[in-house]
């Protein structure tokens, strides 16, 4: 019998929607060949990562093996599969497999971080296969809410593995490739040890819809509408983008594509050749002159981000163009968990500005890119797996999903990030567990989730900031009195005297009271100042500050 282990390893995706990035290794157990499905991103909120860019996996266990990695292989160009490859490729250094417009994506990104395009290795679909160490991986095409998506079949000595990746049962996805149910038939009947499953919708209880099935419905409410007509969506999704664009056309209405991503995907699905016979469109200067009845924008800032052109028109013009009585705002998308606050907040804006806002409350104007729970099932039963382990999603879908495959007879098995899944067997069996975290692109940086940057930032949003600064003269005599400086906090607090006043007048109690000893330690000394700052804010304010303070020494 072979000593050789066939595992798989989520190291972000699994237990959240979002930064995918998802390993698999087979051979000699701490000497495994590994491959890597997926590098994403996901994105921050104001409430738990205050100024931060992006969020990207923790990848320290994968570096530390990178020796080891035979590939990156990347399912589809979303930013939550593609994300970080600029940002974590120098840590690999491994190449990248994709089909050519996920490669065309990717190529850009490395582009940004200085490394060549070459790093990208163009795929041909399945049943061509790749050969990388002892995998042999293929990219099956299936349909989702951006073009050429794909499923991967890993082949391995010790057996052969189904990565879904994102898919929908689609088969007249506008743009991009059908699903194909013959083709993953045929895949199963080859004997499929473990199929790793996107759960997203596993609540959603109705089989999935068509992405054609809601032209029609847009196209209706573009027409019947006498002002301009904006309409934002995901900027990958470009069949729904061409969808958007042909309802503005038919209502002989001129269309302009707004936002960089928009018009850098759009140019992607072009330059690959998955993006045929494009509406013609209009730049924004010249849409500053064309009659609102005669105009229809799509533009990027679906989920509410503050830069993006959905945001810049809700609060006022942008570039030349500008919003008022009698307009209409659609929402072709839905709202990501988390982001409400700021599409209602942009929603909101249009309608002091007159505009009416539509979204997808009724379901007429989107429909998702993931397969929901009959869907599921019905994969399940078309592949067959002798186990079946859920993916993409939070900690309740991935519980759900277990759940469903077990009601169908298959084996499965809860596997959120860190948790090392043993597939050798005839049943999937946890063998470890690594510590998988997150990385903060913050700025031009890079901080991890334990260094309490964020932690800090936090802190001082929530409880104000107090500066201390003494000066301590040669004899080691202080030298006048501390003064304190404040950001964040109220100039008066409960006395109502100035805050600032109060803070001195009670550091410099302390400092005329504090013996030698105190004075020469400069540790006790700051821990001192900030104990008092802190307990003075409590008094004045109700909370504790977060305090810096500063003791200059005369030399």
């Amino acid at each position: 019998m072979s000593s050789d282990r066939l595992f798989y390893l989520p190291l972000g995706g699994a237990g959240e929607i979002g930064m995918n990035c998802y390993v698999y290794g087979y051979g000699p157990r701490d000497q495994e060949r590994l491959i890597v499905v997926d590098l994403g991103v996901t994105f921050p909120d104001m409430d738990t990562t205050p100024g931060v860019d992006l969020i990207l996996p923790d990848i320290t266990w994968l570096e530390e093996r990178r020796d080891r990695i035979d590939g990156v292989f990347i399912t589809h160009a979303h930013e939550d599969h593609v994300g970080a490859v600029g940002h974590l490729w120098s840590r690999l250094q491994a190449p990248i497999f994709a089909r050519a417009f996920t490669a065309n994506i990717a190529r850009r990104k490395l582009d940004e971080h200085g490394v060549p395009e070459n790093e990208v290795v163009l795929c041909n679909a399945w049943p061509e296969q790749i050969t990388a160490g002892p995998f042999q991986v293929g990219f099956v095409p299936v349909a989702h809410s951006i073009p050429e998506t794909s499923a991967l079949v890993i082949d391995t000595p010790g057996g052969r593995l189904l990565h879904t990746g994102d898919f929908k049962l689609d088969r007249s996805p506008v743009v991009g490739e059908p699903w194909d149910p013959d083709v993953f038939k045929a895949i199963g009947q080859s004997g499929v040890k473990a199929l790793i499953c996107d759960s997203t919708n596993v609540f959603s209880p109705e089989a999935g819809r068509s992405e054609a099935a809601i032209g029609l419905a847009i196209e209706e409410l573009v027409q019947g509408h006498a002002g301009m007509v904006v309409a934002t969506t995901f900027a990958s999704n470009i069949a729904r983008v061409k969808t958007l664009a042909e309802a503005g056309i038919r209502a002989g209405r001129s269309v302009c594509l707004l936002g960089r991503a928009m018009r850098r995907m759009v140019e992607a699905g072009v330059q690959s050749a998955v993006l045929t016979d494009f509406p013609k469109t209009v730049t924004a200067e010249d849409a500053a002159d064309i009659p609102a009845e005669n105009l229809m924008l799509i533009v990027t800032g679906s989920q509410g981000e503050r830069r993006a052109a959905s945001a810049q028109l809700s609060r006022g013009k942008y570039l030349g163009l500008q919003m008022g009585e009698g307009d209409l705002f659609l929402f072709s998308s839905k709202t990501i968990p988390g982001n409400e606050r700021g599409v209602i907040s942009i929603m909101n804006a249009f309608s002091e500005m007159g505009v009416d806002v539509v979204d997808d409350t009724g379901g007429k104007y989107h429909v998702s890119g993931h397969a929901n729970r009959p869907d599921l099932q019905m994969v399940h039963k078309l592949v067959s797996p002798q186990m079946v382990i859920p993916m993409h999603g939070e900690h309740r879908h991935l519980r759900e999903h277990v759940k469903l495959a077990e009601g169908g007879g298959f084996a499965g098995v809860l596997a959120p990030n860190g948790t090392v899944v043993e597939l050798q067997g005839n049943a999937p069996r946890i063998a470890e567990y690594v510590e998988t975290s997150r990385t903060y692109y913050d700025g031009n940086a890079y901080v991890g989730a334990f260094d309490g940057v964020i932690r800090d930032r936090i802190r001082m949003a929530l409880n104000g900031h107090v500066t201390v600064t003494v000066i301590i003269d040669e004899e080691g005599d202080v030298l006048g009195d501390p003064w304190c400086e404040l950001m964040g906090l109220p100039e008066r607090g409960s006395s109502n005297a100035a805050l600032v006043d109060v803070l001195e007048e009670d550091l410099g109690q302390f400092l005329g009271r504090a013996d030698d000893k105190t004075i020469r330690d400069s540790d006790k000394l700051d821990e001192a100042l900030r104990r008092i700052a802190r307990k003075t804010t409590q008094t004045e304010l109700g909370k504790k500050a977060e305090v810096t303070v500063v003791v200059s020494r005369l030399a």
